[in-house]
């Protein structure tokens, strides 16, 4: 006889899920323990990789400081302080992010300027002393490859008058042959207060961009026309000499020069090379005569013209009252192609009480008096010309008159980090061309608003003053603070590039 077996009665529902709970909290604190367990055991066998990324979320966005970049302890150990050991380009290098402009904080360096702090290490070819300062009389006797810049007021002078428009090349190789000068030399010294954004170096392997010093703009207006005997012009003969030494160059040949960087700022200059240099980038006045396969905003950089008025101190900038002049143009009327609105609007503005509209040059004190108008007036006209760009608008900042640009294709300097929406006004040339528009726009913003704008232009006008020794924000410093942010893009279209490359250790 088979007993029957009494059935158990089940746990009650809350019984059971509890049950469930702590079933499940103990299969999850299992597999916690294993990934734990795991983890460590990968942290221990890669510290390395551990320290290079750890640093990664302390880099401190900087505001407008002096732009001296620390690479992180790992990079440090690449990257040696000067020549001898070279860095191989596979090595990493973190850098900080790069200044942003505006709200002060530019800092004066304390300390030596090396590879290891800057921002941007400069190579620059050792080129004769016939392609840039030989220009200035400096006879590159004995030895030396370069003038002595120590003492700034016995470094050579660049002339004056409208050849300063376009001597950015001048100032950029003052600034970086001083740039390894220890601070500290006293009156004079150009190694005093100078920021630590780009930093020559004579290693090539350590550097990011490679510096050809030619004074492209100053050969156009010293060497174009022909001299007696002479059946290609000194210009030209500088060109082709360019291009060859180059070409034979490695550094040159092994990215076909897309990591060096020329300065050919006036629109004229170096006319015959440019197309085989291309590849390299710009530092031009805008692109008015360039087509885009030669120049563009992709990889080369817009600078300001040196400015030729005075510029006006902040005590001594006339406010809104003391400007009894409303609209403020002086120099030629009748341009080509894009210029040809001057010609409309001199003819729409000639007659106004409150608009001074004329022709006018560096003849006959031409600058003090753009210097006294610019200083007296609200607005200052910027037309195209010839080409979309002008020394005008530099000369109207440095004024702190407000700029009114009327140019459709104009290329701004520094763009990526000011806003000139703040301090400039924009105004379309077929609205300017219209009967009536520009002057009711004109007459139209408030005295507060112009107030504004006046106050903000004296704010940025530091940023385009040529000077040497160069200081912390100003357009020489700017420059190099756009070169490396193109640099950046450079490196990444290198390296991919690169990618499949082999160093001839695969057959």
């Amino acid at each position: 006889m088979v007993a029957e077996r009494k059935m158990q009665p089940l746990p009650p529902p809350e019984h059971r899920r509890a049950l469930r709970f702590v079933a499940f909290l103990a299969v999850s604190l299992l597999a916690f323990s294993c990934w734990a367990l795991v983890n460590s055991r990968i942290n221990d066998a890669v510290p390395d990789s551990a320290a290079l990324m750890g640093d990664a979320d302390r880099m401190p966005a900087l505001a407008g400081e002096e732009g001296a970049r620390r690479p992180t302890p790992a990079a440090s150990a690449a990257v040696p302080a000067s020549g001898g050991a070279v860095r191989l380009m596979s090595d990493p290098v973190i850098r900080e992010p790069l200044v942003r402009v505006g709200g002060g904080g530019d800092g004066e360096r304390s300390g030596r300027c090396d590879a290891d702090t800057a921002a941007l290490r400069v190579f620059v070819y050792d080129l004769p002393a016939e392609f840039h300062f030989g220009m200035l009389g400096w006879d590159g006797k004995g030895e030396a490859a370069w003038p002595d810049v120590r003492d700034a007021r016995a470094a050579p002078h660049y002339p004056g008058g409208l050849n300063l428009q376009h001597s950015v090349a001048y100032w950029l190789a003052l600034d970086i042959l001083s740039s390894t000068l220890p601070p500290g030399g006293g009156s004079g010294a150009a190694g005093d207060g100078r920021p630590c954004i780009a930093v020559r170096v004579t290693n090539a392997s350590l550097a990011d961009v490679f510096f050809v010093p030619f004074f492209a703009s100053l050969s156009y207006n010293r060497h174009s026309k022909l001299r007696r005997g002479e059946r290609v012009s000194r210009n030209r003969a500088l060109q082709a000499e360019l291009v060859k030494y180059l070409a034979r160059r490695e550094e040159w040949r092994r990215w076909g020069g897309k990591d060096h960087l020329i300065v050919p700022h006036h629109p004229n200059s170096m006319m015959e090379a440019r197309k085989r240099l291309s590849a390299a980038m710009f530092v031009l006045s805008d692109f008015g005569r360039y087509s885009p396969d030669v120049a563009n905003l992709k990889k080369d950089v817009i600078a300001p013209y040196n400015h030729v008025v005075r510029s006006l101190g902040d005590d001594e900038s006339p406010a809104f009252d003391q400007r009894p002049v409303l609209a403020y143009f002086q120099g030629a009327i009748h341009r080509k192609a894009g210029g040809k609105v001057r010609q409309k609007l001199y003819q729409l503005l000639k007659g106004e009480r409150d608009v001074h509209f004329t022709y006018g040059s560096v003849r006959q004190n031409g600058i003090r008096r753009a210097t006294a108008g610019m200083s007296t007036s609200k607005f200052c006209l910027n037309i195209a010309g010839d080409t979309p760009s002008s020394n005008r608008l530099f000369d109207a900042i440095v004024s702190h008159c407000v700029p009114v640009i009327i140019s459709d294709d104009i290329e701004l300097p520094f763009e990526d980090v000011l806003d000139y929406s703040e301090f400039c006004l924009f105004v379309r040339a077929a609205d300017a061309a219209r009967k009536g528009f520009l002057l009711r726009l004109l007459r139209g913003v408030p005295r507060d608003e112009w107030t504004r704008m006046w106050r903000r232009l004296k704010e940025v006008a530091r940023h385009f003053e040529y000077q040497y020794p160069s200081r912390p924000g100003d357009a020489v410093q700017m420059i190099w603070g756009a070169v490396a942010r193109k640099v950046h893009s450079v490196k990444l279209q290198l390296h991919k590039r690169g990618r499949f490359q082999r160093t001839g250790w695969e057959s």
